[in-house]
């Protein structure tokens, strides 16, 4: 599967579009995290259990995402984005999107 978040893929024509697929992910803080997050405020820094977190979450929302395409017969998806919401306190949405094409190599 190719993700690109252009409109396009270089030496590739879109032949079909197949529609908008997504994936999703709500992941709600670990109270340790927090709790190491608050000591890390003090000092400064990179924040490593929150960087963890969002990097599992935008693993797990592209998975949702492609298996979404492919059970429309899509082997791309075109212009991904990525966003993020405040679902309740502590918890958060990671949602992927885009466009599921159908590509062949070669430019029209």
């Amino acid at each position: 599967m190719i993700l690109v978040n252009t409109e396009t893929v270089p030496g590739y024509t879109i032949r079909e579009v197949k529609g908008l697929v997504q994936g999703n992910t709500i992941r709600a803080k670990h109270v340790g995290r927090d709790i190491a997050a608050g000591f890390k405020n003090l000092v400064g820094g990179e924040l490593k259990g929150y960087t963890e977190l969002l990097t599992e979450a935008r693993r797990q929302a592209i998975e949702r995402m492609m298996a979404q395409a492919q059970e429309l017969g899509a082997n791309a998806i075109v212009n991904v984005r990525f966003t993020t919401s405040a679902v309740t306190q502590g918890a958060a949405e990671l949602y992927a999107y885009g466009t599921a094409v159908i590509v062949v190599p070669g430019v029209s």
